[in-house]
């Protein structure tokens, strides 16, 4: 595969625009069933919570118990997001006023407010997918040594990264990608932050719902720790621990989404993106978000279809599409340097290596 700059380029609407007539209408229809799966996993986690609540009568030498379920309730973080995630592009309801309700809560643990996610995801990143505006990218190596730039260097995969850091990373990755955008939005609101890769505005009407909606997320939190009695077992079990595995989890389909891909000045999602290979399993328990090229061709499609849409590229563009196993994917990640040289090379923070993209030669 040739470099960027020697391709044809695609936009996202020429790829819908072809493989729209070869879906079922259905594809596009809302799936209101989507909500249980949204709900069970807020009730796994409230179940959870209540089992914890009574873990100082428990033995502690039958503590180990509790972990299967910390594992749950961290797959149900993940659940969350990614459900959350489908709900906010309008495949599940479209009831604007109960979407809002609904995804407050389904991303509280996520310490996201709805209304920051359709702008920094649904708005930014969608539109401007892995080019120089996209919050979500890279940073590049000529941008400013920020405490933002340093956090990521230190915690994403990369040939340079500790492992005992990314480790860390991990289980915290997410809420920096959170703290990053939700301080820039709410304190300074400009395009001119420097500790975020793309800075972007919000009109002052979403920047008070931003506020609004972050404290009643402190809210949840806090009555959380109220209700654990802030208990440093209980909350060592039941909250910190399924937060870190959850964020941990939901981290490595977000790292492969674009994290080894070239920059792109025109959004076109096959060279953007990357869908990843997973057990069979995990895209039954994650709707399907290892799909990932898939979704950015349809953002709004049920992902219950994103298999079909997949089988389309293979016929249709079958030297374009980025589809590689998770194993590849997170091998590469470990492999390449982290920062933007240009749109085709990676390079360190030092500036001094430079690999190529290897997804251009793949």
């Amino acid at each position: 595969m040739n470099n960027v700059e020697d391709k044809i380029l695609f936009t996202q609407a020429d790829y819908a625009k072809k493989l729209r007539p070869l879906l079922p209408d259905e594809a596009f229809a809302t799936d209101p069933s989507k909500l249980v799966i949204l709900l069970i996993n807020l009730a796994i986690l409230i179940l959870g919570w209540a089992i914890a609540s009574q873990l100082d009568r428990w033995s502690v030498y039958l503590l180990w118990l509790y972990l299967p379920l910390a594992v749950v309730m961290g797959n149900s973080v993940i659940v969350l997001l990614f459900s959350s995630h489908n709900l906010m592009h309008g495949s599940v309801i479209r009831n604007s006023p109960l979407i809002r309700v609904i995804s407050l809560l389904g991303l509280t643990m996520l310490w996201m407010p709805p209304t920051l996610w359709k702008a920094v995801h649904n708005r930014e990143h969608h539109n401007k997918t892995n080019s120089l505006a996209d919050p979500d990218r890279n940073y590049l190596h000529t941008q400013p040594e920020t405490w933002g730039k340093w956090i990521q260097n230190l915690f994403v995969p990369s040939a340079e990264v500790n492992p005992i850091w990314l480790t860390v990373g991990m289980a915290t990755a997410w809420g920096v990608h959170t703290f990053r955008n939700l301080t820039s939005v709410l304190l300074f609101n400009n395009k001119s932050v420097a500790y975020v890769p793309a800075a972007f505005k919000v009109s002052a009407k979403d920047r008070r719902a931003i506020a609004s909606e972050f404290l009643v997320i402190l809210m949840l939190h806090l009555s959380i720790l109220v209700y654990l009695h802030f208990d440093l077992l209980k909350l060592g079990l039941s909250y910190f621990l399924p937060i870190g595995i959850g964020y941990a989890g939901l981290i490595f389909y977000i790292y492969t989404n674009h994290m080894l891909s070239p920059m792109t000045s025109v959004n076109d999602p096959l060279l953007n993106s990357v869908s990843i290979r997973v057990p069979k399993l995990f895209d039954q328990l994650h709707l399907n978000f290892s799909y990932h090229t898939e979704h950015h061709i349809f953002p709004a499609i049920n992902s219950d279809y994103y298999p079909l849409v997949q089988e389309l590229l293979k016929i249709h563009y079958p030297e374009r599409m980025n589809l590689l196993n998770a194993k590849e994917a997170w091998r590469l990640l470990r492999q390449t340097p982290r920062h933007y040289k240009n749109e085709n090379t990676f390079t360190d923070w030092s500036g001094e290596k430079s690999v190529t993209c290897p997804l251009n030669d793949k």
